[in-house]
Parts: C-alpha cells; sequence; structure tokens
C-alpha cells in the first residue's frame, strides 16, 4: 500500500502541469491499450466505480481527449475512445510512467516478472472475499 500510494503521489504531481489527475491518466492508457471501451469494461479494467468514471470520461471529452458514441448494434451502451488528440498525449506520458516503474523496480532484476505475476494473483485471490461479501449482504438484504 505504501509503495503504491508514494508511486500515485509522485505520478500525480508529474502529471499536474498537464491538467490531469492520476485517475485520468489510467483511464487513458487503459483505452491507449484497448479503445473503444464500454463504460462497465472500462471500470473493471481502471477500478474506478462507474458513476466516476462517467464523470471523468465528460471532464476528459471536455478537454478533447476522450469521445464516446453509441455503438449502432446496442442503443444502450456507450463505447468510450481516445481521440487522436489523446493519443497523442498518452504517448507523451508513458516514458514518464515507464520511467517511474523502472525506478521502483530497478533493484528486482529477473525477479520483476515474478513480482508482478505474483501481485497479479494476490489481487485476484481479493474476487473469494468479494464473492463472501456479496453473499452476506444478499442474506442480510430484506426479501
Amino acid at each position: 500500500n505504501r509503495l503504491g500510494v508514494r508511486l500515485g503521489e509522485l505520478f500525480t504531481r508529474r502529471l499536474a502541469p498537464y491538467g490531469l489527475t492520476l485517475q485520468m491518466y489510467r483511464v487513458m492508457a487503459a483505452l491507449w491499450e484497448t479503445s473503444n471501451q464500454r463504460l462497465g469494461d472500462l471500470a473493471e479494467t481502471t477500478s474506478i466505480e462507474v458513476s466516476t468514471l462517467s464523470r471523468m470520461v465528460t471532464a476528459l471529452r471536455r478537454k478533447g481527449f476522450v469521445s464516446s458514441a453509441r455503438p449502432d448494434d446496442n442503443g444502450r451502451t456507450v463505447s468510450i475512445a481516445l481521440t487522436p488528440k489523446g493519443r497523442v498525449m498518452v504517448e507523451e506520458l508513458i516514458p514518464h510512467a515507464q520511467y517511474f516503474e523502472s525506478i521502483a523496480i530497478r533493484a528486482f532484476g529477473t525477479e520483476v516478472e515474478w513480482l508482478k505475476d505474483c501481485l497479479r494473483e494476490a489481487y485476484a485471490n481479493l474476487d473469494a472475499i468479494d464473492e463472501e461479501i456479496s453473499a452476506d449482504e444478499a442474506r442480510r438484504s430484506p426479501s
């Protein structure tokens, strides 16, 4: 937790001159990797609550970094994508993110992939707790 908070605080300071927050960058980086995502999928990828993400997408749209459209095949969903301006911004910021990561992990050498795999597995393991809490909530909920 301390590592994540420290890294987030430092990267937030790097993003400030660009008028972006860390969460905005995460959204844009996720769209850079996989464009035309639905809001729900993007929320899952970025671990940002849908209502928060919706407001953030609106702010990014106002800045000209993302666009949103309803796909022809499903008018109930919204597809979000980077604009050319957003793609240029992300591609300018990615080297900064890579630099921050390289500094944070420089002492790990060949164990970096093992560490990342362990962190991904630990994150996925938390699904079991999520399921337990959801089941408890369902039992306590009035029928």
